[in-house]
C-alpha cells in the first residue's frame, strides 16, 4: 500500500513527492514548442474564450501589478500588459524554463516589452515579497502543482489587501451525458492528437489524467478559503469542463 504522506498523483500514477516536479517539468519541456497549437486543437479554439472571460472579469486597470503564475507561453500576460499600460507591470512566472523562454520570445516578437518581467519560480515558494500584486492568475497550472495548499497560501501572501486571485482550470463536468463524451475524447482522441501533432502521446495522456485528479469546484473553493481568502466563488464554463475560481484578500 502506498504511503500517502510520501507519494502523490502524477496523473493516475502514484509517484514519490519529490519526483512529481521533475516529471511535470519533463512533460512541459516536451510540449513547450507545440503548446499553443495543441491548445487550439485540444479545445477547438474555445480556450481563447475562457481566457477572454477571465481577462474581462479581472478588473485590471492602468498602473496595476499583475502576477501571471504558470504563465507559459504568455496569452494572459499579453492581454494584461496592454491593460496595465506603461505605469503597470506584469510578471510572467513559471517553474518551467522552456515555457518561460517560449513565452518571452513570443511576446518580444509581438512587441510586448517594457512592462513585462519573466521569472522562474515554484508556486509553493514564490520569489516575491508580501503584498506585491493587485491581481494574481494561474491558468491551467494549478493541477500540476505538487502541494496546492502551499501554492494557494503563497498566492494569498503576495496579493495586496484588496487583491484578487483568479484560477482558470479544468474541472468537473456538470452534465453526466456530456461527461461520458468528454471522457471518450480525453482518453481516446486527445493522446492520439498529441502523437500526430507533437509526436508525444504520453504527455497528452498525462494531461488528460491530471485533469481528472484535480479537485472539483466546491473542493477547490474550500481550499481557497482554508488558505486565507476572505471570499471565494467560481463560474463554470462549457458545462464545467473549465471553472474560473475567484478569491479576494481583504
Amino acid at each position: 500500500m502506498s504511503d500517502k504522506k510520501s507519494t502523490i498523483d502524477f496523473g493516475f500514477t502514484e509517484v514519490p513527492l519529490e519526483e512529481k516536479v521533475k516529471r511535470v517539468k519533463g512533460v512541459f519541456d516536451s510540449v513547450a514548442g507545440n503548446y499553443d497549437i495543441m491548445n487550439d486543437v485540444m479545445s477547438m479554439g474555445v480556450h481563447r474564450l475562457w481566457k477572454r472571460q477571465t481577462i474581462d472579469l479581472s478588473g485590471v486597470r492602468p498602473g496595476h501589478k499583475v502576477l501571471d503564475l504558470a504563465g507559459g507561453t504568455g496569452d494572459l500576460t499579453k492581454a494584461f500588459a496592454k491593460r496595465v499600460g506603461k505605469s503597470g507591470q506584469v510578471v510572467l512566472a513559471d517553474i518551467n524554463e522552456s515555457m518561460v523562454r517560449v513565452g518571452r520570445d513570443r511576446l518580444i516578437n509581438e512587441g510586448i516589452i517594457g512592462n513585462v518581467e519573466y521569472t522562474i519560480t515554484n508556486a509553493e515558494a514564490l520569489a516575491f515579497p508580501d503584498n506585491t500584486f493587485d491581481l494574481a492568475t494561474i491558468a491551467f497550472g494549478l493541477r500540476n502543482v505538487t502541494n496546492k495548499d502551499k501554492a494557494l497560501a503563497e498566492l494569498y501572501r503576495v496579493l495586496k489587501p484588496g487583491g484578487q486571485l483568479m484560477i482558470l482550470e479544468f474541472s468537473k463536468v456538470t452534465n453526466p451525458a456530456f461527461a461520458k463524451l468528454y471522457d471518450f475524447y480525453s482518453f481516446n482522441i486527445l493522446p492520439k492528437m498529441g502523437k500526430v501533432i507533437a509526436d508525444d502521446e504520453e504527455s497528452y495522456q498525462y494531461l488528460a489524467e491530471s485533469i481528472r485528479m484535480h479537485p472539483d469546484q466546491e473542493t477547490l473553493k474550500q481550499m481557497m478559503l482554508d488558505a486565507g481568502f476572505d471570499k471565494a466563488e467560481y463560474i463554470n464554463m462549457t458545462q464545467g469542463i473549465v471553472a474560473l475560481h475567484r478569491g479576494w484578500k481583504y
